[in-house]
């Protein structure tokens, strides 16, 4: 009897209504007549099933039942705010927190600036990781200037694939938009109160002495990490050597800087033989790892997560003195 039961109440938690309520947390007041829907998720992506208006107190309501994994979109004020349903969890009383926007970045600032360079000889291919946190509680959101300002050197024509992750979603690839001013580039998306990450990736030739000039647009501290095999001269200061791949870790000092580069590298080749000598080093199990640098935002938790620790002490200093 108490098994059947538990399967009809199991059943019933799959096969389920959907409803909760939207809640500013600008205002902290529910927030009415914002826009929902609710997606359903399988291996083709969300599936938009149906949209409603949240009502004057913030509730809404879907009348379909479902099963397994959806999505519940808000927008207001211009974004999307999610809110993930899992297969087996309870799907009444949901909140959906969305925040207003204001073109005043506020609380909103950049703590870490990534610049990788992998020189292979003829051409020079930079990682680029900006990462934003909003301690308050309203999202850093600037239409008409954009929201991230970001100076490309002209050598790579614009070319430039953008990923921006805001918090607890997955990154999205995102324009990236020219300005009045040359060289100068812009990225529409939402700050959002919590981390957002803005990954920038592209290549250039390099030229005779080869070098990497640019300008930051923010305010706090850039660092650039060279693998190994490389030099770097110029307007840097090193700052120490990440133990396991031997990179490079070096600071930019000012405003505006040119980078001398000399010799050639890959961080991806450099973690290979680290992974190999691990691999070759005894018989047993083997902690067998992904593979990363597929994207820079793989590389940058590397290096301040999974194997620096010596450099994650590096980078605070260096960010204590700046």
């Amino acid at each position: 009897m108490k098994r059947a039961l538990a399967a009809i109440l199991f059943t019933a938690v799959l096969h389920a209504a959907v409803d909760g309520t939207v809640v500013n947390g600008t205002t902290g007041k529910p927030q009415g007549g914002a826009t929902v829907t609710l997606f359903k998720l399988d291996q083709n992506g969300p599936n938009a099933i149906e949209t409603i208006k949240a009502g004057a107190d913030g509730s809404f309501k879907f009348s379909q039942q479902i099963q397994g994994p959806h999505l519940l979109q808000a927008v207001h004020d211009g974004m999307v705010f999610n809110r993930m349903l899992p297969p087996g969890q309870p799907t009444s009383g949901i909140p959906i927190s969305v925040f207003n926007a204001s073109a005043d970045p506020g609380k909103a600032k950049v703590t870490t600036h990534m610049i990788l360079l992998e020189p292979n000889g003829s051409e020079l291919s930079v990682n680029e990781s900006i990462i934003f946190q909003n301690e308050g509680a309203t999202a850093y959101y600037d239409t008409a200037r954009g929201t991230l300002r970001v100076a490309i050197p002209e050598a790579s024509s614009g070319k430039v694939r953008v990923m921006v992750s805001g918090p607890n979603s997955m990154p999205i690839e995102r324009t990236l938009e020219k300005t009045k001013t040359a060289g100068v580039y812009t990225v529409d998306f939402p700050v959002k109160p919590g981390e957002t990450r803005f990954d920038l990736t592209y290549t250039m030739p390099l030229g005779s002495p080869a070098k990497f000039e640019g300008k930051i647009l923010h305010d706090g501290p850039v660092r650039v990490v060279a693998p190994q095999g490389v030099t770097l001269t110029g307007d840097v200061k090193q700052l120490g050597t990440e133990p396991q791949t031997q990179a490079g870790v070096f600071e930019v000092a000012g405003k505006a800087f040119s980078i001398g580069i000399e010799g050639t590298g890959s961080l991806r080749a450099a973690q290979g033989a680290v992974e190999n000598e691990e691999e070759d080093g005894g018989g047993g199990l083997q902690q067998i790892r992904p593979k990363v640098y597929l994207r820079f935002k793989e590389i940058l938790a590397l290096c301040l997560v999974a194997l620096a620790a010596g450099f994650v002490l590096l980078y605070r200093k260096g960010a204590a003195k700046a």
